[in-house]
């Protein structure tokens, strides 16, 4: 009986390091008030510049091989990926989420485009 106490125990503990682990994990996108794991100072101030003059062509180049997203925002969507940003940066997480949700992206809280709360982790950087 001890045994088995033991091992729920343990499984409830692995599991639960899981979820939050993928909470963490999934936390930076689309909140800039949170710096991902590989954020830089420079790649930060050149994002910025790129939505500020809604260059799509200097942020898709940056944002070359990290994650799905570039996958997702094209030269025509990119002024309503760019609101997105500037509202999430005025704080307006409500107003970033509805417009990142109208464009299939996952939002921090790890609602997906299809409604769920799956945290996938495939292409994450």
């Amino acid at each position: 009986m001890n045994k088995i106490i033991l091992a729920l125990t343990a499984s409830a503990l692995v599991l639960m390091a899981i979820f939050v682990s993928a909470d963490t994990v999934s936390a930076y996108q689309g909140d800039p008030s949170v710096r991902g794991p590989n954020y830089s100072a420079e790649h930060h101030r050149a994002m910025e510049k790129a939505f500020d003059t809604n260059n799509f062509s200097a942020w898709r180049d940056l944002m070359a091989g990290r994650g799905r997203v570039a996958d997702i925002v094209n030269k025509t969507n990119f002024p309503k990926f760019s609101e997105a940003h500037k509202l999430a940066e005025a704080g307006d997480m409500t107003g970033a989420e509805k417009i990142r949700q109208s464009l299939g992206l996952d939002t921090p809280q790890g609602v997906s485009r299809m409604g769920t709360n799956s945290h996938r982790g495939q292409n994450r950087r």
